[in-house]
């Protein structure tokens, strides 16, 4: 069937509940480290605590991929899994401020993630069910946009309502977890739910080419007889360019999972406070969520950059180049001491927005249009355990390696995560190189209103 073409409204509407879901990510990277020390977490302990993203990611994402591809009803495919994943994430985020205890807050982690990861996966699959070839560069490029900005509002949340709405940052005694914390998760809750609803109120999505086909292959096998086969099938078929990008992405996310786990606790040692309940802790806290906002905003307009370059320059020197200036940022968080320098914390998460923009575009340019339609979904979920097996890693080693390795001090840690991403970079030059034709593409990009040169990264075609 030919896919008739969107217009950039309907390709804005489609993408938007991404907002909603950053809102649910960008809230528990920046606070959940925090949130585990105020309720009595040591160090040593937060990595196996976080350990909820990456195996809920590795379980969740491929089986709900595999089931949306075999889903079809008054909802479409892969709409009923947007608005399950987001009531279920909303509850959890309600939930988590007001968790009493160390292993109530984990637990409800793992809720979120799981739930989280339900919204997430097929919006990737809906971008290539929906769109044209020739505009699925724009439709990825336009999550990535919702990406940044959900991230750098959830990233300033608790400092916006302590310095601009008055709400207080000290905690009672019937709560370990400050006030602007829980706000911050409450408004969250609502941005995610109601950005996924108007994904689902304002998009369609088309049926299979051949709907009785689809019902009669789906009725062939059980549900669960058909994920036992698929997912290792589907493993076994996976393309070489996504077999070579995988040490890529090992690294790169090892790198990152350093950044998630220890930057917001490293803020407040860089600052000089090691006591959780001091207000100079609290404020390296918050100016961690700061940081990590200004990282999204980079991430935001480094994505417009990215499109201006991806048509015409080598994907791989660009991912490196990128990957490179994350390394850089990472590592330059060891040179930077005090709360009068923390500016410059700023800068050096800004190059990790640099970084973050190409990883969201970059390697999906480099995998390259091999992946097959009818398993859209189950790939797209498999390409998530080159995500998640890093971060397992992490979660299982990075606690006994912080404490008996690096002395517990987490800057040194946030640094090995700059090593990390830049072995990435280096082995980005070993991926075999794909192309676009370059004609093309900017034809398209001026046929949808863009600047001359701003050619949208695209999945590239086969």
């Amino acid at each position: 069937m030919q896919k008739p073409r969107l217009s950039f409204g309907q390709i804005w509407n489609m993408s938007f509940g991404f907002l909603g879901i950053q809102f649910g990510w960008g809230l528990q990277m920046a606070n959940m480290s925090p949130i585990y020390k105020y309720l009595g977490a040591r160090d040593d302990q937060i990595p196996l605590l976080w350990l909820a993203a990456p195996l809920t990611g590795f379980i969740v994402q491929p089986i709900i991929g595999a089931m949306s591809d075999r889903t079809w009803g008054p909802l479409g495919r892969r709409r009923p899994y947007f608005l399950t994943g987001a009531i279920l994430s909303s509850f959890a985020l309600v939930l988590m401020p007001n968790a009493t205890g160390l292993w109530m807050a984990a637990g409800l982690l793992w809720i979120l993630d799981a739930s989280i990861n339900v919204s997430m996966e097929p919006f990737r699959a809906f971008v290539a069910d929906n769109l044209a070839e020739e505009q699925r560069g724009t439709g990825f490029t336009m999550q990535s946009f919702f990406i940044g900005a959900g991230a750098v509002i959830a990233g300033l949340l608790p400092w916006v309502l302590k310095h601009a709405f008055g709400i207080t940052s000290e905690t009672s005694a019937g709560s370990a977890i400050p006030p602007n914390v829980k706000y911050a998760f409450y408004i969250g809750a609502a941005a995610f739910l109601g950005a996924v609803l108007y994904t689902i109120f304002t998009s369609r999505e088309y049926p299979p080419e051949d709907l009785e086909a689809f019902r009669r292959k789906k009725s062939e096998r059980g549900g669960f007889a058909y994920l036992m086969a698929e997912i290792p099938d589907a493993l076994r078929q996976m393309p070489a360019t996504m077999k070579r990008l995988a040490l890529v992405q090992f690294f790169t996310w090892l790198g990152l999972f350093c950044m998630w786990l220890h930057f917001s606790n490293a803020v407040p040692m860089v600052f000089g406070a090691t006591d959780t309940q001091s207000p100079l802790f609290k404020a390296g806290a918050e100016w961690a969520g700061v940081c990590y906002a200004a990282k999204d905003f980079v991430t935001f307009i480094a994505a417009f950059g990215l499109m201006a370059i991806a048509a015409t320059y080598d994907r791989r020197k660009i991912h490196a180049v990128c990957l490179s200036l994350g390394a850089i940022g990472l590592l330059s968080i060891g040179f930077i001491h005090g709360e009068e320098q923390k500016s410059l914390l700023l800068g050096a998460l800004a190059l990790g927005g640099i970084a973050w923009a190409s990883i969201l575009s970059m390697p999906y340019a480099m995998l390259a249009g091999s992946l097959p339609a009818e398993r859209m979904g189950v790939y797209m979920g498999i390409f998530n355990f080159f995500i998640v097996l890093p971060e397992i890693l992490a979660a299982l080693t990075f606690g006994p390696a912080v404490k008996n390795f690096l002395g517990g001090n987490l800057v040194y840690a946030v640094m090995a995560g700059g090593v990390f991403m830049l072995l990435a970079a280096i082995l980005t030059l070993f991926v075999p190189k794909t192309s676009i034709a370059p004609n093309r593409l900017q034809r398209v990009a001026e046929e949808e209103g863009m600047l001359p040169t701003a050619t949208p990264p695209e999945i590239p075609l086969a």
